[in-house]
């Protein structure tokens, strides 16, 4: 009897699921099929039932955790704030969290995955790079909201400075970090600058 429609679509959910918080913990390259599909509950052979490769299975990976993770990062832009604080302010005390630091399973995909990223394919670093994007512009909302900008309402300079929070916020090797994931396109065409690994490749 062959497995339903519905339940195909619960397994491939639970293989997804599996690799996400794998890849979270030890990086895309140290986990193997056979790991992997253990983790999910299922047989090795069982993988190809789902993906034609693992680099389909990151590319769906990185999809989910990026607007899983970008839905999150609205929701909380949305939220009221009192008179004691700012939207803003909010935000960078959440990142820079203990909490958010440890919560490796569902914390920012973007610090998440960076260290992954420029040894990924072209579908997963895409998707790496449309959330670093929305991430950017999500920060930049926030600064300009927040009035705290001289020149407050100059989208460029709001988008220069959201950049710059990403980079800080990134962790690890910041800016380096970011800039080799593949995505130093994403700084040069909001903001017109040089990526900082770019710049200092040609001092």
């Amino acid at each position: 009897m062959g497995v339903s429609r519905e339940q195909a679509a619960e397994n491939r959910r639970a293989i997804v699921a599996a690799a996400t918080r794998l890849f979270r913990e030890r990086g895309v390259e140290a986990v193997g099929l056979s790991e992997l599909m253990k983790n999910a509950g299922f047989t090795q052979g069982g993988f190809y039932n789902h993906f034609e490769s693992k680099a389909d299975l990151v590319a769906e990976v990185l999809a989910s955790a990026i607007a899983e993770g970008i839905a999150d990062f609205a929701k909380l832009a949305r939220a009221p704030v009192d008179e004691s604080t700012t939207a803003l302010r909010r935000y960078i005390n959440w990142y820079l969290s203990k909490a958010h630091r440890d919560n490796i399973d569902h914390g920012c995909p973007v610090t998440g995955f960076a260290g992954d990223a420029p040894r990924l394919g072209a579908g997963a670093q895409s998707h790496f790079a449309g959330g670093l994007d929305d991430l950017i512009t999500i920060l930049a909302g926030l600064i300009a909201e927040s009035g705290s900008l001289a020149g407050a309402g100059r989208a460029q300079d709001a988008t220069r400075t959201g950049n710059q929070l990403v980079l800080r916020n990134a962790g690890c090797a910041g800016p380096v970090t970011v800039c080799r994931a593949g995505c130093a396109s994403a700084f040069e065409r909001d903001s017109g600058e040089r990526s900082p690994t770019r710049a200092r490749v040609n001092r």
